[in-house]
């Protein structure tokens, strides 16, 4: 048997009326729209009448006028803990941080965050977004922190995030740098000797319209140096003098260094004895008993060669000759 009834899907406190039900209960309310994700903040450093800010600029994927933001400002303690610097809301897209010298100073470790909230309803908020490490001052970037002692260049970027100064009562273009004095720490327990060498031990990093985050950036070259000797891989410090400026800001501000490791590499001899032998650099035996003067070793990139000379022994028996003397060039 088939019922024509029609099952009845209305609550207890409904009605039907003409086969339509209706419902005295309160509609649900409808869930809260989370305001939309900041984009990644990026922090760079600019100039602004005579004084070093750092701009955070985030924004939203659309334009939205009914967004603000609450932006947090934070920097890297030397025991890896953030500090909080600064903490705003806005409703532009950027938030300035200045760099004064002595709540924020060169070599801090920056960090800028925001997240989003609407303006009617500031309780509800995105999830907030942080930007990159930004490192307010200098830095050191070698092409490689690993060589061998191959004789081989390598380029040392030597560059700043931050606006270089003019001198305050001196506008001359020339006068607008940061002269840096660089040097070399081995850093190990015994002295060895040097173990890496620099094109040049003096920079000038010249103020420059920033470019992509750097502001400034002089390049010179390292190597290493080929000591003769079986002392293994050794690490050496590339380390930056205090700068010494009249500007509050930078004088004695003395940039990270960097470390390098240098890999030891057996050295190659060649050499001639007695009768003389000759031992070659890849260790192939030769004799000459010829006499007179003989180019005993050439380089192919420098302008350097050895001679040696040699006499009669005076042998009655066999041609015999020996080394007497040989001259570097």
């Amino acid at each position: 048997v088939v019922s024509d009834a029609k099952p009845q899907t209305c609550d207890p406190e409904g009605m039907e009326i003409q086969g339509i039900y209706s419902s005295k209960l309160a509609p649900s309310s409808s869930p809260s729209v989370s305001p939309p994700l900041p984009a990644i903040p990026e922090v760079v450093a600019e100039l602004i009448k005579g004084s070093i800010y750092l701009r955070c600029t985030f924004g939203i994927p659309f334009a939205n006028s009914s967004v603000g933001f609450i932006v947090t400002w934070s920097r890297l303690s030397p025991e890896g803990i953030k500090e909080e610097l600064k903490h705003e809301t806005a409703v532009h897209t950027f938030s300035l941080l200045e760099l004064d010298g002595i709540n924020v100073r060169l070599g801090d470790r920056v960090y800028c965050s925001s997240s989003a909230f609407f303006m009617e309803k500031p309780d509800i908020q995105s999830s907030p977004v942080e930007s990159k490490e930004f490192l307010a001052g200098i830095k050191i970037q070698p092409e490689t922190y690993d060589i061998s002692e191959d004789g081989k260049e390598y380029r040392l970027a030597i560059e700043s995030r931050i606006p270089i100064p003019c001198p305050e009562f001196n506008q001359l273009e020339s006068d607008c740098k940061i002269s840096l004095t660089l040097s070399t720490v081995d850093e190990g327990k015994e002295q060895l000797g040097l173990n890496l060498a620099l094109s040049s031990c003096h920079v000038d990093l010249l103020q420059k319209p920033c470019n992509n985050g750097i502001c400034s950036q002089a390049i010179i070259y390292f190597t290493a140096v080929t000591d003769f000797m079986q002392d293994g891989d050794r690490i050496t410090r590339i380390a930056v003098e205090p700068i010494s400026s009249e500007n509050f800001l930078w004088n004695g501000y003395v940039p990270e260094s960097t470390q390098i490791t240098v890999r030891d590499l057996p050295t190659a001899y060649c050499y001639s004895f007695t009768d003389p032998h000759i031992i070659t650099f890849d260790g192939r035996l030769y004799d000459n008993f010829k006499t007179g003067t003989f180019v005993l070793s050439k380089s192919t990139s420098r302008d350097f060669e050895v001679h040696v000379r040699q006499w009669d022994c005076g042998s009655l028996h066999y041609p015999a000759s020996c080394n007497c003397g040989f001259v570097a060039k």
